[in-house]
């Protein structure tokens, strides 16, 4: 709290994330040679229709929460915002800039997918100071401890929750999967693949697409085990299981038809000679 103004801690980590992010696009389009100016452009407005982006995919698969209070959709700093709406907005805006600058987008992408992973690294704690986003009930090695007061919605406290709520100093706490730890720690094992990648890509747009495919089909496993899941209307399976999956399938089968053309036209040209 600094006078009336009150700084959240989910703030103060989205903004390193940013910052962070920012400052390592930048000295990657350096190193590969193209202008800082340029991306510079395209973070600004990636973060700003990214951020509406997700509120708008979170609104869409939570619908029931806000079609009696509509200016409830606008209230950001209630929380609800989806990556996958902000990876969504984000690409969109890209695209956008790409065409406007005639830029290649899978070369930039390359290169903005880092920025990503390093907001989603840092951003997931914010979800710890929120205490939201967790997993359901366990009491494994990596079992987290919550205050049920502290909790930032109740809805996601689940029966099982709350029959194996155990006392620590007088406070009633919850036992859950902490799943924005395992997202992070996903999230930064899958930047140093790529950061150990990027020089030995085969063609634009590969560590884009690996990023795509390895963050879906870690977020695909790891969704099954929160609480506070955005489904599908109609049915019981989480959106996010569900995107996670194709993004992987359809990345690899992408990954696998450009290297397979490759290797024909390699091969046919080596018959002709």
């Amino acid at each position: 709290m600094i006078g009336n103004f009150s700084i959240a801690f989910y703030g103060i980590c989205i903004a390193l994330g940013m910052m962070l992010a920012f400052l390592f696009i930048m000295r990657e389009a350096k190193r590969v040679g193209m202008k800082q100016d340029d991306f510079m452009d395209m973070f600004v407005a990636g973060i700003l229709f990214g951020i509406i982006g997700a509120r708008i995919y979170y609104v869409t698969f939570s619908w029931d929460m806000y079609k009696d209070d509509l200016l409830q959709i606008f209230n950001i700093r209630g929380g609800g915002l989806a990556i996958y709406g902000g990876i969504i907005g984000g690409l969109i805006t890209v695209i956008i800039c790409c065409r406007i600058k005639k830029l290649s987008f899978f070369k930039c992408a390359d290169i903005l997918c880092f920025g990503v992973l390093i907001g989603q690294i840092c951003g997931r704690y914010g979800n710890f100071f929120n205490r939201e986003a967790f997993g359901r009930y366990t009491d494994s090695l990596f079992a987290m401890r919550l205050p049920i007061d502290a909790v930032n919605r109740s809805c996601d406290i689940t029966t099982e929750m709350m029959r194996n709520a155990v006392t620590v100093n007088g406070i009633k706490c919850i036992q859950v999967h902490p799943t924005f730890l395992y997202e992070s720690v996903m999230n930064l094992c899958i930047f140093f693949f790529l950061l150990w990648y990027r020089k030995r890509k085969k063609f634009d747009g590969e560590i884009f697409l690996w990023y795509m495919a390895l963050y879906g089909l870690g977020r695909s496993f790891i969704e099954r085990l929160r609480t506070d899941q955005l489904i599908i209307p109609g049915s019981s399976v989480p959106v996010s299981a569900l995107l996670g999956i194709l993004l992987f399938a359809v990345c690899v089968l992408y990954m696998w038809f450009f290297k397979y053309r490759k290797m024909v036209r390699s091969w046919a040209e080596k018959k002709k000679a």
